[in-house]
């Protein structure tokens, strides 16, 4: 074993999924584009750290080196932290201050650490604290339901919440789908007619773009955090 990668859903409003791992030694992969904000717990030599990582606006290759071991909180869309400023974190992440014992601070509250099993619990503490939210405007948006404000202000909205415009998170997320219908066994030709590129040039070069691969390099070098 170099490096092993789970995960599992959540029945939790704010959680898209729970993610975890561990790598013997030292191991890079990339980790494609996405609109939404992770929270992380990391384990090196006995020590933890629980960070924020902010959206990415293009695919990015990670190193998780020697002995860590990693659980990740990944929001869905639209579901963000207030206080911390989606600019501070665009393609980037945060390390929490640490507290007393196995706990970490967020804007003045104590929160215990978490693991694979009990992290959609975290969740609800920060939702309780009113430390996280779902935009409800971002939520309606990407679910294609009216919305009765002007397109310079759903913009707004999104560059606020996730850092990116919407037309650009449309793009990640019809990648993604393009991804799941190709690790279905789904033909490259039939994603491109499926989800709509004008060709396979332009699947290419969307993939390259937001997964880091070309479509015919899927599922063999594709990871999902």
């Amino acid at each position: 074993m170099s490096f092993i990668a789970t995960g599992r859903l959540s029945e939790s409003p704010y959680i898209e999924c729970i993610l975890r791992g561990q790598a013997d030694k030292d191991h890079t992969v990339m980790c494609p584009a996405d609109g939404r904000w992770n929270i992380c717990i990391a384990k090196i030599n006995g020590k933890a750290d629980v960070l924020l990582e902010g959206p990415m606006a293009q695919a990015v290759p990670k190193t998780h080196v020697e002995g860590i071991d990693w659980i990740v909180i990944k929001l869905k869309l639209g579901v963000y932290i207030p206080s911390v400023s989606v600019k501070k974190l665009f393609d980037h992440a945060v390390t929490l201050p640490r507290a007393a014992g196995d706990s970490f601070r967020l804007n003045h509250v104590i929160l215990p650490f978490f693991d694979f099993e009990n992290a959609d619990g975290l969740v609800d503490r920060l939702a309780r604290h009113d430390l996280l939210t779902i935009d409800p405007i971002v939520t309606a948006t990407l679910h294609d339901r009216p919305v009765e404000l002007a397109s310079r202000t759903i913009r707004h909205r999104f560059v606020n919440t996730i850092g990116l415009p919407p037309s650009t998170i449309r793009q990640i997320e019809r990648a993604r789908q393009a991804l799941t219908l190709l690790q279905t066994g789904v033909s490259i030709l039939d994603v491109v007619y499926q989800m709509g590129y004008a060709d396979q040039s332009h699947l290419t070069r969307s993939f390259r773009r937001f997964m880091g691969h070309t479509p015919a390099q899927i599922p063999a070098f594709y990871y999902t955090d």
